[in-house]
Formats: C-alpha cells, structure tokens, sequence
C-alpha cells in the first residue's frame, strides 16, 4: 500500500509539473520581473558569481541570525547531527532593553532544548511571579509552580550575557558554524531558496548554499519580505532605565504598575540591577536630549511607583542612561517557500509587555527540531516545503496564547477615558486579586505553563462577566446595564480581533488543518 501511495505521488507530482511547465512558461518574462520588483532582497543563482565568491561547505542547514531562536535552533540541530553555518551580522555582546525575562515556560523549553545551563554564571535571578499595583493597593501573583523542581522560575538576566552563553553553546559542537556576516539577499532559483549571498566583516562578498535557509534575523529583518507579509504595528514605545541597589517590594517578582497612561515594569536583572521599562503610548517621544524625557519622568511616571524604589528610579534618570525602543508587533503571515523557512522575531512578535518572546521562540524551535528529526534528506525541497507546512500550525497552541494574551492585557492595562475600559481595567485587578483560580489561571496562560488558547479566552470572558457583575450588585440602574453592555462589547473589540489575525482555524482547531495532518508523532 505504501508503494501505491508513493508511485501514485510521483506520477502526479510529474503530471503537475509538466502542466506547471506550460503554464509557466507562456507567463515566465512577466512573472520573474514582478517577483523581482516585489522584493529587490531576492536574487537568482545564475547570477551569484557577480555578488562574489562561491563558499562550498556542504552545509546541511543555513541560520541567518543567532540571537535567541538562531543560536538555540543551530544547538538542537548541531546535535541531531546536521552540519549547520550561522551568519550573524554581529558577534559581540548585544546590550538591549528587552529580552531580559525569560517565563518559566521558557525555562522548561531550555531545559527540554539541553540548554538550561546557559542561565547560570550569568547573575540571572529567579523570578516567582508578579506583583500588581493599582491605585494605591497591591496583589502578589506567584507562578503554579507546584509540582516543578525547585530550579523551575522565571529567570531575569542581561539579555547579552545570555545570548553570548547560547551562542558559545551552539559554537561548542564541531559540525555547527558561527561566522560573522551581514546576509543582504536570498539566493533563488526557480522559486526555490538555494542560500543566500552575505558580506564579511572584512567587506569580502561570499554565497553558501544549503538545502534549507532559516531566517532569525530578528524584528529589524531585511529578509522577511520574502517569505511572509508582514504588518507591523507599533503601539507604544519603552523607556528603559536601570535601578541600582535597591529592592523592590516583593522580592524576585516582576512588578507591573496599572499607570497613566499605560504600564510600568520593574524586575530583577541582577544582584544588584532592576530593569524599569516605562510604557510611552504611540511613537513619539519626549526628547531625550533637550532634557524633555528626564521631565517626562520625573513629573508624570515618578509620582505612580512604589515609594520605596522613587530614590532609586530618580538617580537613574539623574545618571542619564535613559534608552528606548518601539514595541513592535506581527501576526505571523508566511508564504511557504521551499528551501526557506521563517522564525523568531522576523515571523512573528507581540507586544513585550508579559515578556513572553524568548518563549515562543524557544517553543518554536522544539517543534521545529521534532519535526525535522525524522527527516534524513532534505534536499527535495517541494517535499520538505509541503512537510513544514505543518510547523504553522503545530507552534500555535503557544504561540497564540502568549500572542493573545500580550496583545489584549496590553489594551486592558492601559488607561483610557471610555468608562467602559475603565471598568474592564479595574474588573482585570480584581478578579486577579481573588487569588486562587482567578489567579492561578491567567498567570499560568501568562507564564507558558499553559497555552491553551481556549483557557485564555474563558478567563477574558470571566473578567468581563465579573466586571459585569460588579457593576449591576447590589441594584442594577439603565445606566450600569448600559455600561456592562458596552464592557462585554469592549472585551470583544480587543481579544476577537487578534485571534483573527492568529487564525481561529489554527488556533482552535488545528487538527482540521490539512498541513497539519504531515507531522509524524515526535521520534525519541
């Protein structure tokens, strides 16, 4: 029966391909001078020779990117045996304001990855929950981390000295590559990804080649063009701080302060550093340099903090090291493209406001390494296309979750003039302070422990309904029904639009998804 299914797929994949052929080849002029137009990043490999030197290296895998998903992916698939080459625009130690929270959920996925070790001499702190303020009043959130090993937490950490771990990590096995190098285009050949064409650091202009090309480049990605559409949507900005020697209210917690106009975060990066992120609606900010910025804080953000870190966050506006960054966000919306695949922040980013990227990442590269291991050949790349297919749908139990979820208590956290957003804000902190389920729940979504997308959206629903409630006990007025009418509407507005955008048939039924139905049970 086997033999029948695989002679009958090789007569029809002929049959498809000479009708292909005809087609295409009345279309070929037009078709190749759009594909080009479309994106001046992807060039054929008939004209590799004039963007430089060809490098054989009988590469196995291609990874552009070796920030968190690059150097992880490079690692797992480094031990299944392949030989792979990473290019990384920079090698040297990044310093950035974000990606210094990994959730426990993301622990767990370093530790099935074998790379839990890359937290340690580092001067990471553990982190067992959240704190909540709002108004004056507070709630401790702690993770349902019972019935884990004590190792199991959140971790807070430089972001650099974590990626440069992962990076050694991956560089220790023989038949893994790190080089440096800037990728300025993917190399095509009959709509087929063959490699890409970089440039050294020296300036030299080289081209490796390899049956599978995965871009990590990151949320700045020149590449993603190629393999997805990308809408990018930058809500709100961060302003970055460093707090030194002090301690925050509840120890080895991230703090989130419901402020005007929208969050602020505290959490530990070391033994003696707290990260503020102070959340700036829009893309405009104050000035940093004329000393708009330092007033900023100083007169509208410094008043909501707990008072037992003003000191600390005044000295470090006083010190000047004020730094910024968009908060980005993007549906994943790829165009399988054979020979090429998309990861990481190039694919797909959500607002980093419950810090849950390094976890959808990590994830993301467990179900791709699960799927790729059963795989010994992976040069027929029509096949493999059709075959990772399936990892769309498999990354979005996760995925989804923490995308949702960051999207919508974004919106719910930040103030806004309706009342009915007033309401839903003040129902949120609430319901969470009820402790127990109520707890437990949304933290347990917010932490990866459990991405059930359906557990998300019962939980949203349950704010909303206890929101509804609060307003209509003890007497219910025309005018509080009306207000609870439009706070059910309003919980609707934010959370149905970004699952749309996730995809409702992926998200909750995947199984109904013919690509998905290509993945072999994961091989031990």
């Amino acid at each position: 029966m086997v033999d029948q299914f695989v002679l009958g797929g090789v007569i029809a994949f002929l049959l498809g391909f000479v009708l292909l052929y005809q087609i295409r080849r009345k279309r070929m002029n037009g078709a190749s001078s759009m594909r080009i137009k479309e994106n001046d990043c992807l060039k054929s490999s008939q004209t590799e020779m004039l963007c430089g030197s060809v490098r054989a290296t009988n590469t196995d895998i291609i990874i552009v990117g070796a920030g968190v998903a690059g150097s992880s992916l490079a690692f797992t698939l480094g031990k299944q045996g392949r030989r792979v080459r990473v290019i990384e625009r920079n090698l040297s130690e990044p310093d950035r304001i974000v990606g210094e929270l990994l959730q426990p959920g993301g622990y767990l996925k370093l530790i099935e990855l074998g790379l839990e070790d890359c937290v340690k001499e580092i001067d990471s702190q553990q982190v067992f929950g959240y704190a909540l303020y709002k108004d004056g009043q507070n709630t401790k959130l702690s993770y349902p981390l019972e019935g884990f090993p004590s190792d199991v937490s959140g971790r807070g950490f430089h972001y650099g000295r974590f990626i440069q771990k992962m990076r050694a990590k991956a560089a220790s096995l023989p038949n893994v590559i790190l080089e440096q190098g800037t990728v300025t285009c993917l190399m095509e050949e009959k709509g087929i990804i063959k490699g890409v064409h970089y440039k050294t650091s020296e300036g030299q202009e080289l081209t490796a080649n390899a049956p599978l090309t995965i871009v990590c480049d990151g949320c700045f990605s020149n590449l993603r063009r190629s393999l997805c559409n990308p809408k990018v949507d930058i809500p709100s900005c961060f302003v970055g701080l460093v707090l030194e020697n002090c301690d925050l209210p509840y120890l080895n917690h991230g703090h989130v302060i419901l402020a005007d106009p929208s969050p602020i975060l505290f959490y530990p990066i070391s033994s003696s550093e707290i990260r503020c992120l102070v959340d700036v609606p829009g893309q405009k900010l104050p000035s940093i340099s004329n000393g708009e910025m330092a007033q900023y804080l100083k007169t509208v953000v410094a008043p909501q903090i707990p008072p037992e870190l003003y000191e600390a966050f005044i000295s470090a506006i006083d010190k000047g090291n004020i730094r910024t960054m968009h908060n980005r966000s993007m549906p994943a919306s790829p165009y399988p493209t054979p020979g090429a695949l998309l990861m990481g922040d190039a694919f797909n980013m959500r607002h980093p406001l419950t810090g849950g990227g390094m976890t959808v990442a990590l994830s993301d590269v467990v179900v791709l390494r699960d799927l790729l291991r059963p795989l010994h050949d992976l040069y027929d790349p029509s096949a493999l296309c059709r075959y990772l297919e399936s990892f769309y749908t498999l990354r979005k139990p996760v995925a989804s979750t923490i995308n949702t979820l960051a999207g919508a208590l974004y919106k719910v956290f930040s103030a806004s003039p309706d009342p009915a957003r007033k309401e839903m804000r003040q129902a949120c902190f609430d319901y969470l302070s009820l402790g127990g389920v109520f707890s437990k729940g949304p933290i347990a979504l917010l932490s990866g422990l459990n991405p059930r997308p359906l557990s998300l959206v019962l939980h949203f629903f349950a704010v909303a309904v206890f929101g509804v409630g609060r307003l209509l006990l003890p007497f219910p007025s025309p005018e509080r029904v009306w207000l609870g009418a439009r706070l059910i509407s309003g919980a609707s507005g934010i959370i149905f639009p970004i699952l749309k955008a996730e995809g409702l048939r992926q998200v909750f039924f995947p199984v109904t998804v013919p690509a998905c139905r290509r993945a072999p049970s994961p091989i031990n």
